[in-house]
């Protein structure tokens, strides 16, 4: 059975002005159906690789790839972040239904099963938690295209409670459709809990 996988190889990156790697040789993959954590502390870069890995980032050195196929070959971009801050990624201006449109024509059972509301999708973003919008970017970034989902420490500002309902969901979904995740977190717990196998970004950055 083919098998879809995002290969990240001998990345390297460091901010204009500075001398100073953020990232150095590190290489990682992501197979679909996989869900792989990628473990490191604050300030490690986790955050520019995952900018990096979907494609947010263009300066870099080493190459990413979808088998044999660059990322930037389809208007489609398969490789989707789902950001820590999804206030930040919806633009103020539109209302959510059309923050959804944008991406795909989403179904009413997927509406449903993220218990979003219908009134939720005349709202502005700034009419809505921190919860209630991470569900909206999460169901965004499930185009029908995506194959691969970049997860950057999606549920840490959230309750436990909707924490569970947001992974436990976002798993089920990803299996369905084949979809590998990269989990990136700094819970260890977290972590260890949903994912299949689990990278340290200290172990694979060569700083």
């Amino acid at each position: 059975m083919f098998m879809a996988e995002l290969k990240a190889n001998n990345i390297s990156f460091k901010y204009n002005g500075t001398n100073e790697w953020i990232l150095k040789d590190l290489s990682i993959s992501l197979k679909d159906s996989q869900v792989k954590g990628l473990i490191g502390e604050s300030g490690g870069g986790k955050s520019t690789l995952c900018k990096i890995l979907a494609g947010y980032e263009d300066y870099f050195e080493g190459e990413v790839k979808i088998d044999d196929l660059n990322t930037n070959s389809s208007k489609i971009n398969p490789v989707q972040l789902i950001f820590q801050h999804p206030e930040k990624t919806m633009n103020p201006k539109w209302k959510m239904k059309r923050s959804l449109d944008e991406s795909w024509e989403v179904s009413d059972d997927i509406l449903e099963k993220f218990g979003i509301k219908e009134n939720w999708l005349n709202r502005w973003s700034n009419e809505l938690s921190g919860g209630e919008l991470q569900k909206f970017s999460i169901i965004r970034a499930l185009n029908p295209k995506t194959k691969f989902l970049i997860a950057d420490e999606i549920t840490t500002m959230l309750d436990a409670v909707t924490q569970v309902q947001i992974w436990k969901l976002l798993l089920s979904i990803a299996k369905k459709r084949k979809i590998g995740i990269l989990v990136v977190s700094h819970d260890k717990e977290l972590v260890h809990e949903v994912c299949d196998e689990i990278a340290h970004l200290n172990d694979i950055n060569h700083v």
